[in-house]
């Protein structure tokens, strides 16, 4: 699968959360990195919210895609986070109190998708996977997309 990155933040993002490492070729992440980009990768299930937020700011902050002491790159980050989590369950970001649960892959990505210096670096967090009732086979996928400034 010949895939490239580009400067577009999101699209960046979402092709590593659906494709992960293992399916996209050595070149991209290499072009990614060359484009100053920084990201982390991973998987996160559960029926609480806010297990789901933890996993992935631990990871950003593991993977040193935000300063973990510095309050705007996690704000930013849990903006991000919340707004994909939003196309996940649909605009209402409630799991175990409505008895649903989220099995899903993400990325965080951070750079400067545009060409002017002066527009600063962004965060990016794309989810996918399953969402549905706590019983096997009755899940569905879903996707989510989040974009904030640092």
């Amino acid at each position: 699968m010949d895939v490239r990155p580009d400067s577009r933040i999101g699209r960046n993002a979402m092709l590593l959360a659906l494709l992960g490492n293992e399916k996209l070729e050595p070149v991209f992440i290499k072009d990614l990195r060359l484009q100053g980009y920084i990201y982390c990768q991973g998987k996160t299930g559960s029926m609480e919210t806010q297990k789901v937020v933890a996993a992935i700011e631990t990871a950003a902050r593991q993977n040193q895609v935000i300063e973990k002491d510095l309050y705007r790159e996690t704000h930013a980050l849990y903006h991000a986070i919340m707004e994909a989590l939003h196309g996940v369950t649909r605009g209402q970001v409630l799991l175990g109190t409505v008895l649903r649960t989220v099995g899903l892959s993400f990325a965080v990505i951070r750079g400067k998708p545009y060409s002017s210096e002066e527009e600063g670096e962004w965060v990016a967090v794309a989810l996918y996977g399953t969402i549905g009732a706590p019983v096997k086979g009755s899940e569905h996928e879903a996707i989510g997309l989040g974009i904030n400034h640092i």
